[in-house]
Order: structure tokens, then C-alpha cells, then sequence
């Protein structure tokens, strides 16, 4: 699912989501959102 890339000798793995989200024009339900999705991609990664 997700790209490997090398830089620097170091491995970065993408999900391969590119989101973008500006925290200074967030209302609530963004947050709430936000704390959705977080709670589901730990969710996600613990079943790998």
C-alpha cells in the first residue's frame, strides 16, 4: 500500500494520502474528523 522512498540514508514509507489540512481554519467538526481518522489509521497499522 504504501511507497518506500531513500533519502539520506533513512527510509521513509508514504501512505499515499496527500492531504492537506490548516489547523487555523479548522472548526470543530474538523477536529472531531481529524480525531477520527487518527484513532482509525491506529487501528489499521495494529492489525498489520
Amino acid at each position: 500500500m504504501g511507497k518506500k522512498k531513500k533519502q539520506k540514508n533513512q527510509e521513509i514509507i508514504s501512505d499515499g494520502r496527500d492531504i492537506e489540512f490548516s489547523q487555523e481554519l479548522a472548526d470543530q467538526d474538523d477536529l472531531e474528523a481529524q480525531e477520527r481518522s487518527q484513532a482509525a489509521d491506529n487501528r489499521a497499522k495494529k492489525k498489520k
